[in-house]
């Protein structure tokens, strides 16, 4: 695996999951594998799960870790061809990236969705960059349309908790004060729909994901409904995809909340949701505080999939 961006790179859910579970037998086994590396991670976007748990996946890998905020201490860059560079940011991303790539041997970039321009957003315009320029494997750490290292280790954790062989889980819609990104519920879409789980898609009208995430899942627009049977409950919010409303919040509906009154729908369902969460926004304390609350093991296992994902970086590449 020279890259890891999507579900794809890894190949197969078995195969993801094999690794998973050997990384969670013995954290420790592959240390000589980053002896004497170095992994770089690129934080366009704040981070606290992702940046903690893949520096520890590094870490137990014998990697040394360098960290760069490029909002914070680094130069302003520029990342369109053809500007006159006369503004705020002094340095081109075009000459930054392959400095970058010559201070390490993995390179992990965070970069956010800029909800202003689709096309750029959907053709991961900043990390296909790191990509192109860098000399150097790159992961993703979140990018504009996926978030794959949260969505691996959403499996795992499914994986570790459901009673029967085909769960139906949910992704449901909740509200939120301002714009967010598609690219949780892509990822986690694109993940789920490689397995044979049930697997259902809850939102208001006009919240419908690109078809090519939403693939073969049953999209409800009643939330009840979808609840109803559940095994897992999944909590996000995203913001419009169409062309014409992109980025924008047009539905701050609180009755889509998930409560404990929707969690008595489910069959005991267990609540996910990747953090940071709006308690009383996007669900209820009662909930996430529930015994059937595992956001905490769910963020526990970034540690696995991040590590997972190295390994085979460097088994393949170094």
């Amino acid at each position: 695996m020279r890259n890891f961006t999507n579900f794809n790179d890894l190949g197969s859910v078995e195969k993801a999951l094999e690794w998973a579970r050997e990384v969670k037998q013995n954290p420790f086994a592959d240390k000589q594998l980053g002896q004497d590396k170095t992994l770089l991670m690129i934080f366009f976007n704040s981070s606290l799960r992702t940046r903690l748990s893949t520096q520890k996946a590094a870490m137990n890998l014998g990697m040394n870790v360098i960290v760069l905020d490029i909002n914070q201490g680094a130069w302003k860059l520029e990342s369109e061809r053809g500007v006159i560079m006369d503004g705020d940011k002094p340095e081109h991303i075009l000459e930054a990236i392959p400095v970058m790539g010559s201070y390490c041997d993995v390179i992990g970039v965070r970069a956010f969705a800029s909800l202003t321009n689709k096309k750029e957003d959907y053709n991961e315009t900043i990390l296909q960059q790191f990509i192109d320029y860098s000399g150097k494997p790159v992961f993703s750490m979140e990018a504009a349309t996926r978030h794959p290292l949260q969505s691996y280790a959403d499996l795992v954790t499914i994986d570790e908790y459901k009673t029967k062989e085909r769960p139906k889980v949910v992704l449901t819609w909740a509200p939120h004060p301002r714009a967010l990104p598609q690219a949780v519920a892509n990822s986690f879409a694109e993940w789920m729909n490689a397995t044979d789980f049930e697997f259902v898609i809850t939102h208001p009208k006009g919240y419908e994901l690109s078809p090519e995430f939403v693939g073969s899942a049953t999209v409800e627009y009643s939330q009840e409904k979808a609840f109803e049977g559940a095994d897992f409950i999944y909590a996000k919010n995203w913001s419009v995809f169409n062309d014409n409303e992109y980025g924008s919040v047009t539905n701050i509906d609180r009755s889509w909340m998930v409560d404990s009154q929707k969690m008595s729908l489910t069959n005991r369902a267990k609540f996910m949701h990747c953090l940071p969460v709006r308690r009383n926004m996007i669900v209820s304390d009662s909930v996430i505080e529930g015994e059937d609350s595992i956001v905490i093991q769910q963020a526990a296992n970034r540690v696995v999939s991040a590590q997972a994902v190295l390994r085979e970086i460097l088994k393949s590449n170094l």
